[in-house]
């Protein structure tokens, strides 16, 4: 069952992008690669969280566009990841799914706050 609350979702996605790593061959390519992806999803989730500490509405859209900023480069890394891993496909393409949806939450939020 997936989680409903945000600040939940993000942190069990960036759980999961750790796991992911651990699965694969230990290479320098994948090494420097799950670096990134794992900031990135960390990201994600801090950034969420910070955004629901707001000081404003304008402090609240500029968190959120830094967490989608962070999906979409997070994007970019699992792709590659993805690629260059043919044999763990099924994990990935389970990730790439889910970050597609963060970020068209993380989107709608920004969409309904800027209009508020």
């Amino acid at each position: 069952m997936k989680p409903y609350n945000l600040e939940e979702k993000t942190f069990l996605f960036a759980k999961e992008c750790r796991l992911y790593i651990r699965s694969l061959p230990k290479n320098t390519s994948n090494i420097e690669d799950g670096k990134q992806l794992i900031r990135s999803s960390g990201s994600i989730g801090a950034n969420y969280i910070e955004a629901n500490e707001k000081l404003g509405d304008k402090d609240l859209i500029f968190r959120l566009k830094i967490a989608r900023k962070e999906a979409k480069e997070l994007k970019f890394w699992l792709q590659l990841l993805n690629d260059l891993n043919p044999d763990q496909n099924t994990l990935s393409e389970s990730l790439l799914f889910e970050i597609e949806e963060l970020r068209k939450i993380l989107s709608a939020i920004i969409t309904k706050t800027s209009k508020q």
